[in-house]
């Protein structure tokens, strides 16, 4: 299945890209073979493989959230360039 150039122009006009010739008949090209592939695909019977979403298993890779004591103020702002009490002290963001 061949997508014609007048397809692209409109996909490139739509998704409001600017396109020269070139990179038309490249992407005609390259739009063609991608569907030629989806053509293939849709030969293969799949009634027996289920529908999934994901192709691998998810799983949460974060740490559990557990309350800890913090590191003394000291030494959180022992580095601090400037500080005004227990608090860093930073230039105004908006004036």
């Amino acid at each position: 299945m061949a997508i014609s150039r007048e397809e692209v122009e409109h996909v490139a006009f739509l998704a409001r890209l600017g396109l020269t010739e070139e990179e038309t008949t490249r992407l005609q090209e390259q739009l063609s073979t991608i569907l030629d592939y989806m053509r293939t695909i849709n030969e293969v019977d799949t009634s027996e493989i289920p529908p999934t979403a994901q192709v691998i298993p998810l799983r949460n890779v974060m740490r559990p959230d557990e309350p800890r004591p913090s590191l003394p103020v000291e030494q959180i702002l022992a580095n601090a360039p400037d500080r005004e009490d227990n608090h860093f002290r930073v230039p105004p963001v908006l004036d």
